[in-house]
């Protein structure tokens, strides 16, 4: 069954463009980025799969159940945890935990607990004496607590810290080993290649590609770096061109056998050839869209 599927998903906010024709598909049980810069669709999109606003075309499926149809099933089987994380001032970190836990009408004291354990986060403290870091945790907890069939990760790891993010990342991949369905909006692209098997790439309110993280990885390009050298060698198909001291590094897409004839015409003390990290990767998509 299909975790997540949409079909001519489109937005507009009065004329100005959210999403345009989204076509998604998400297996169950997988572990999907979904990337794109800011201001690309992302918290767009995941708003319409939470029917928290209307499309104006297009539909959606969460487990095979229409949202626009049936948003309360659809949203007992999701956890939502936002980019931004909102509570109401005077409360403390516990009693908003227990609040979202019996929205849902279920006991989830000691999943809370354990979670709470693991995230290092006090909940005797206010909302208002809480730090960004602490309010995410809050969000987490609430978002994980009842063990959702699917989880919906808005830049879920901003202003948590590097311990805290891999800590987070563990319970993530636990309750994906467990077979729950993952999909996490990012713009941080080490995190996807890192933790994610599929990925979906958007810009300008349209996906531009759809695959498993390895095959958008590959692309044929290589990162060449030349030590030693201040002497470029004369190809087609160079392109990022960097430039430290006598080194010179750049991405090649051309053909490899005139790359080896050109670089042994070129004068260099070491070589190094490596595939671009998913950074360079996806700007490569993003710069092949904008021509």
């Amino acid at each position: 069954m299909k975790a997540i599927r949409t079909e001519g998903l489109t937005k507009y906010y009065g004329k100005s463009r959210g999403i345009v024709g989204v076509d998604l598909s998400v297996e169950e049980g997988d572990l999907f980025g979904f990337i794109g810069p800011n201001g690309a669709g992302k918290s767009t999109t995941i708003r319409l799969l939470l029917g928290l606003i209307k499309a104006t075309d297009g539909r959606a499926e969460v487990f095979g159940k229409d949202v626009a149809g049936s948003r309360i099933e659809v949203l007992s089987e999701v956890g939502y945890l936002p980019s931004e994380a909102s509570f109401y001032n005077g409360m403390r970190a516990g009693d908003i935990i227990s609040l979202s836990a019996s929205l849902r009408k279920k006991d989830c004291r000691e999943e809370a607990r354990v979670l709470c354990e693991r995230l290092e986060l006090d909940i005797s403290k206010r909302v208002e004496e809480l730090s960004l870091g602490n309010r995410k945790k809050v969000g987490i907890v609430c978002a994980m607590q009842h063990r959702p069939r699917l989880y919906i990760l808005d830049e879920a790891t901003s202003g948590l810290d590097p311990l805290m993010q891999r800590e987070f990342y563990s319970l993530i991949r636990e309750r994906n080993a467990e077979g729950a369905t993952v999909f996490l909006s990012s713009h941080n692209l080490d995190e996807v290649q890192r933790y994610c098997r599929s990925a979906a790439v958007i810009r300008e309110g349209r996906i531009l590609v759809s695959d498993s993280v390895e095959k958008l990885a590959y692309t044929g390009v290589k990162r060449v770096t030349l030590k030693g050298t201040a002497q470029m060698p004369s190809l087609d198909g160079i392109k990022d061109i960097k430039t430290d001291g006598g080194n010179i590094s750049f991405l090649y897409s051309g053909d490899k056998r005139e790359l080896i004839a050109r670089l042994a015409e070129t004068p260099f003390e070491d070589i190094t050839l490596t595939d671009p990290d998913l950074e360079e990767v996806f700007m490569h998509y993003y710069e092949r869209e904008g021509n």
